[in-house]
Formats: C-alpha cells, sequence, structure tokens
C-alpha cells in the first residue's frame, strides 16, 4: 500500500511540474534550462502555465487532506520558504467531507460504553463542521445545557502515521538532491509537523488548552471561551458550551447587528498582546474559521474563540526578548534588538553588534518611510527572522508559531478597519507591560511571589550555616541543599535589595520632612 501511495505522490508531483522546484536551484542555469525542456518535452501533456506557488498548492490540495495540513504548516515557516509560495500555501483550507453520522455515533458509544440515547438528551445527526482530524455535531445534555461535541475521525491514526513516514521519506530524498535542501530543514519541518499534528489527535490535550484559556480571560469583556464538561471527554471526543455568534468574516452581518467593527480591530491587538504577553499562552490558530463575535446579550462585541488543537507558549525569556524587540523597533533604536538577540543567547556571543545593527538596520528602515498604519509588523518580524539567520540566528519553533499568529491576526484586523494602526494600537501596552516587568511594581510582585519561599527557607538557614562551617571534605553532591543554597542566596539578593529600597524611601521622607 505503501508503494503505491508513493507512486501516487510520485505522479502528482511531475503532473503539477514540482521537479521544476528542483531543478531551478541548480547552480548552473544553462544545464536546468536543457533539463526543464527535457522534462517538458517528455511530458508534454502537462500544463505549467501557472505560477510555481499555484501548482505547489494545487498538488497538496490533489494530494488529500494531510498534505494539505503539511502545506498550512509550510506557510508558516515564512523564515524558510521563498514570500511566493509561502503566501500562496496559506490560502490552504481545510475542506474535507464529513465522515458518515452513523460512524460518528459509534465513536461515541466506543468512547462511553453505552448508547448514544443515554448520552445526550438530544444528538444532532448532521455535522456542523467537518475537518481532516475530527467533525462537530451538536448536541443536548441531560440536563438541558446545548453543547457541541467534537469526534475524532475514525482510523484517522494509521492514515497519519502513513502519510508522515512518506513525508519523512521526501524530507530525505530533498535534502539529497536538493542544493537548498539542507538550508530548508525539511526533516525539522515534518517533525514539527508530526507533533503539532500528533496533538490534534489528543482531545484531552485540545480540551485542557480551551480550558486554560478560558481560565486567563475569565471575567473578560474581550474574549469569550467555551466551557469544557469534562465528565464527556476523552482523548477521542471533546464537549464543550455550545457558543453563539457570527463569523468574524461576515463584516456585513456584523455592522448591521450593531458590532463597533473599529472597536472589534483594536480589541483583536489587545487580545493578541495579552495572551502573549501577560500569559505566555496564546491561541496558535487564529483565522477566520475559528474566530467569532458575540452579536446578542452582554457579551455583545465580544471575541468568541473556537479550536484550540494548537496554542503556542513562551516563558519569561521570550517574552522579555520579543518585549525588547518590538519596543526598539518603535524607537528605530536597532543597536537595542541587536544586543536583544545576543543577550538572549539565540545570537552567537562573538557577533559584532556593529555588523548585525547594520543588518537589521537594513530591514526595518524601509518600512519607516511609510506611515505607520501602512507597516506590516509580522512582516518586519519574517524580515528579522530571515536576517537573522544570516548570524547563525536559529529561529526558535515558538517563535514561528508567534510570527504565524501576528500575520493572521494583523491581516484580520485590517480586513475589519483599513486604518488601523497596529503599531500605535500595541505601543501602550507594551510600555506597560515593561514597566510591570522592570519597574517598582516588579518588585513588589517578586517578593509578594517569593513569600512562601522565604517562610520555608528561613528556619533552614542555621543548618545550611552549620553544615558549610563544619564541613571537613568535599561531600557528594546533595542535590537539595545545592537547590536551598540557591535559593538562599536568591533570597539573600532579595532582601538587601528590599532594604536599599527601605532605606531610600525613609531617606527620601526624612528629606521632605
Amino acid at each position: 500500500m505503501r508503494l503505491f501511495r508513493l507512486i501516487r505522490i510520485a505522479r502528482v508531483a511531475y503532473l503539477y511540474g514540482l521537479d521544476s522546484l528542483v531543478l531551478e536551484h541548480e547552480v548552473e542555469p544553462g544545464m536546468r534550462t536543457r533539463l526543464l525542456l527535457a522534462a517538458q518535452r517528455l511530458m508534454f501533456w502537462r500544463d505549467l502555465s501557472a505560477p510555481r506557488a499555484v501548482r505547489l498548492r494545487q498538488a497538496l490540495e490533489d494530494l488529500g487532506p494531510i498534505f494539505v495540513k503539511f502545506g498550512q504548516l509550510l506557510s508558516t515557516r515564512r523564515d524558510l520558504l521563498p514570500l511566493d509560495i509561502a503566501d500562496e500555501l496559506a490560502k490552504l483550507q481545510d475542506r474535507v467531507p464529513p465522515f458518515p453520522s452513523e460512524l460518528a455515533i459509534a465513536e461515541l458509544e466506543k468512547a462511553y460504553g453505552k448508547p448514544v440515547d443515554q448520552i445526550f438528551a438530544r444528538f444532532e445527526r448532521q455535522p456542523v463542521a467537518s475537518a481532516s482530524v475530527a467533525q462537530v455535531h451538536f448536541a443536548v445534555l441531560p440536563d438541558g445545557r446545548e453543547v457541541a461535541v467534537k469526534i475524532l475521525r475514525p482510523g484517522i491514526q494509521p492514515v497519519i502515521e502513513h502519510d508522515i513516514a512518506l513525508l519523512q521519506v521526501a524530507a530525505n530524498l530533498l535534502e539529497t538532491v536538493w542544493a537548498d535542501g539542507r538550508r530548508l530543514k525539511p526533516r525539522e519541518v515534518v517533525a514539527e509537523f508530526d507533533k503539532y499534528l500528533h496533538y490534534e489527535l489528543d482531545l484531552m490535550r485540545e480540551a485542557a488548552n480551551c480550558s486554560q484559556l478560558r481560565r486567563n480571560f475569565e471575567g473578560s469583556d474581550l474574549l469569550v471561551l467555551p466551557e469544557v464538561h469534562w465528565d464527556w471527554c476523552s482523548t477521542s471526543v471533546m464537549v464543550m458550551e455550545r457558543m453563539h455568534g457570527t463569523t468574524i468574516s461576515q463584516i456585513d452581518a456584523l455592522r448591521d447587528k450593531g458590532v463597533d467593527i473599529p472597536r472589534l480591530a483594536r480589541a483583536g491587538v489587545e487580545i493578541f498582546f495579552t495572551q502573549v504577553f501577560r500569559d505566555g499562552f496564546f491561541h496558535a490558530d487564529m483565522h477566520p474559521g475559528n474566530i467569532f463575535v458575540a452579536t446578542e446579550g452582554p457579551r455583545k462585541g465580544s471575541y468568541i474563540a473556537l479550536d484550540f488543537g494548537i496554542v503556542g507558549t513562551l516563558s519569561d525569556v521570550d517574552k522579555n526578548y520579543l518585549a525588547q524587540n518590538f519596543l526598539a523597533f518603535f524607537k528605530r533604536d536597532y543597536k537595542r534588538v541587536a544586543e536583544a538577540h545576543i543577550e538572549s543567547g539565540w545570537a552567537p556571543k562573538e557577533t559584532r553588534v556593529d555588523e548585525f545593527e547594520a543588518a537589521i538596520r537594513s530591514v526595518c528602515e524601509p518600512f519607516f518611510d511609510r506611515p505607520l498604519k501602512e507597516i506590516s509588523l509580522g512582516r518586519v518580524l519574517l524580515r528579522l527572522f530571515q536576517t537573522s539567520r544570516q548570524f547563525n540566528v536559529e529561529v526558535q519553533p515558538q517563535l514561528v508559531l508567534l510570527q504565524k499568529t501576528l500575520l493572521n491576526v494583523e491581516g484580520l484586523g485590517r480586513e475589519l478597519d483599513p486604518d488601523l494602526d497596529l503599531w500605535q494600537t500595541a505601543l501602550p501596552f507594551l510600555e506597560r507591560w515593561m514597566s510591570e516587568q522592570l519597574g517598582w511594581l516588579a518588585l513588589e510582585n517578586n517578593i509578594r511571589r517569593e513569600a512562601t519561599n522565604w517562610a520555608r527557607l528561613l528556619p533552614t538557614l542555621p543548618r545550611l550555616v552549620h553544615q558549610a562551617l563544619t564541613a571537613t571534605a568535599t561531600p557528594a553532591p546533595n542535590l537539595e541543599l545545592e537547590n536551598l543554597a540557591a535559593e538562599v542566596r536568591s533570597l539573600r539578593r532579595l532582601l538587601w535589595l528590599a532594604f536599599a529600597v527601605a532605606a531610600g524611601a525613609l531617606a527620601f521622607a526624612f528629606l521632605r520632612a
């Protein structure tokens, strides 16, 4: 079976002229021309008049849903792909016919161990959405609550494993025969796709993502998320609150229902930066099909997020790096951008700041010759990633997801409001976040956060001091003791800092008296 699938892939590749994508990267243009001409004469029935990017997209659509999803992932790797191919692959839509309702019901009964009529008061057999991995049905719980039931596509696991194996073979082949193969890292990209696809196969993971995002935005007027009904969830079934709203792409319908469209655009930017910088946990699949807007009730005008299979996470180091970069962009401080890369450890320590600064200036300066509202922050970040590779900066996977999400948010925001100035909308948020991280409020928050550790550490100080003074030989490493000692050193620095702050405050009060 795998052999037949491989033959089909080769046939589709030749039919759409994907061999030309490889040949056009050969070193000798004359040889490339002769090979392309020979291939065209041998397969004269091929129509290669369409641009290369369009032919690649059509080939992936022909190969089926798993390859469509792979193309969607490739479109996010704009640090690796030519822009024409990345832009075209971004048009791929995961449109898959639904599987029969009988199979959906069988999956539910398999998961719950009892008939579907004993699980739900009502179950709508006609699906409302279908994709390559799962489909969604509406239902009503026994207590009357309306829910959406997401069911994993039956038999999808072996199909995915089969196609992933073929993609791995293709990736190895590309690295061998294509001059640019090693630079584009196809094996790394396939491994990344494998990871995210398996995340989507675990609906308990998706339910946990949804629950976390809902908790992060609890009480917010900006974003509404469905409640997860955990008693009905499993790895193959996810049951959540049914959400009522209008898809974000229906702008005229939203306007007719009284939604403030410019405010909606600004709120989208605020939601993105809140997820990234406050929470370090963000919805990474924010295309229009996953975003609705509430048009009735007290939450009217709020966003509704759906489909939580892919989320991104950022560490404190990542957040600090991004905030410093964004603020430096706003101020056109390219030296600071270069220094932030090196300080973060993503650029080698031996990188010359002046050379890196000059390269970043060449990327960013052209954007500032236009009004700020015409500048794409996502494309600035993309160009920065591409330039960084010249200095051996490895773009981190979490930043690839972030850049893809930023492009989605920015495109969505400007579709809602063409006059949206993303930079000016984001700047106050970033400045406030930086002040909270580096100012007096940050010190207060750190002291409050570490207070529980102080209560645990202070009683151990005499024992630690006694052990240090009475040690006559180098003891065997004690991990617990080393951790305690490290925390004590951290506590000592915080205590000195608190003492200095208190002394400064007393001195200030004395001078004013």
